[in-house]
């Protein structure tokens, strides 16, 4: 067990690569808050992990009901934030996506139509 050196205590391991593997199986690799397919292409399962709903932070457990297939934004997004219910952390995730795509969006530089180049 690895040992925390700010607070001199010992920290359980997140989920080990088998216990991980056993979790995206069960989601069938399908990221649970914005549903992006691991199975699709490479770069999806690049990108596939598992998050911890109540997050270990907060004293969540590695335990099967506390876990869930995830791609990385959603889990970046997500955070550590605690929630109500995995139906408002998803919410949240998928609120803020969105919220991410109209900025980018709007932000964008797009060139002007029917410009030539020399």
């Amino acid at each position: 067990m690895p040992f925390n050196v700010m607070t001199l205590s010992r920290v359980d391991m997140p989920v080990s690569r088998a216990e991980g593997l056993k979790i995206l199986q069960r989601d069938q690799f399908c990221c649970r808050y914005c549903g992006l397919d691991g199975k699709a292409s490479f770069e999806n399962a690049l990108v596939m992990s598992v998050d911890f709903v109540l997050p270990r932070a907060h004293k969540g457990r590695k335990d099967p009901a506390n876990l869930v297939a995830c791609c990385r934004p959603c889990n970046t997004i997500k955070g550590t934030r605690v929630y109500k219910s995995f139906e408002d952390a998803k919410k949240y995730v998928l609120d803020r996506r969105e919220e991410m795509r109209r900025t980018w969006e709007t932000t964008r530089v797009r060139p002007a139509a029917g410009v030539a180049s020399a």
